[in-house]
């Protein structure tokens, strides 16, 4: 399941979430969901249709990018740029309150923007002069990076034209 479903769950009346659970993902029909919740079909049906409003308002928020969108690519340029050139303040400025940061496999999880802060600190005083290149990619439909460290100072390529995944070696 997509994060921002489950995210949207969370935020539903209880027996909204359980109907739209047992009826659109475990695919229980309408009767069998009442059944279960103790409920009639009339009152699974409106739960159901509250659930999805609900779903969609959260899903189809104005501030939230939609995958591919020119305001995904602008927020993803903004980090990429300021992440490439080590700016810790723009690239919290481009995160919310509740943001978590964890690098797999590395075992570090950073909750909030201060504890990202503290750790983009630290690792962007690790890089020393080495540059940082960014991949772009998807991962769980939203944008990734993919890091790499130059070997020495300035942006050539080392021999072999090739950087290697960034490793904290």
């Amino acid at each position: 399941m997509e994060l921002a479903f489950v995210t949207a769950l969370q935020r539903m009346p209880p027996r909204q979430a359980a109907a739209l659970l047992l009826h659109d993902v475990l695919g229980f029909s309408t009767g069998e969901a009442a059944d279960l919740l103790g409920a009639s079909q009339t009152t699974i049906k409106g739960l159901l249709q509250r659930a999805r409003v609900s779903l969609g308002r959260h899903r189809g928020g104005a501030d939230r990018a939609r995958p591919g969108s020119a305001r995904e690519r602008d927020l993803a340029r903004q980090f990429a740029t300021a992440y490439t050139g080590g700016d810790v303040d723009a690239v919290v400025a481009l995160l919310t309150d509740d943001a978590w940061l964890s690098m797999p496999p590395a075992p570090h999880q950073y909750h909030g923007t201060d504890a990202i802060a503290a750790f983009l600190r630290a690792s962007f005083g690790s890089r020393g002069e080495r540059r940082v290149f960014l991949m772009p990619a998807r991962a769980n439909t939203q944008p990734a990076f993919g890091s790499y460290l130059s070997h020495g100072t300035g942006s050539a390529a080392p021999a072999g034209g090739a950087h290697r995944p960034h490793d904290s070696r």
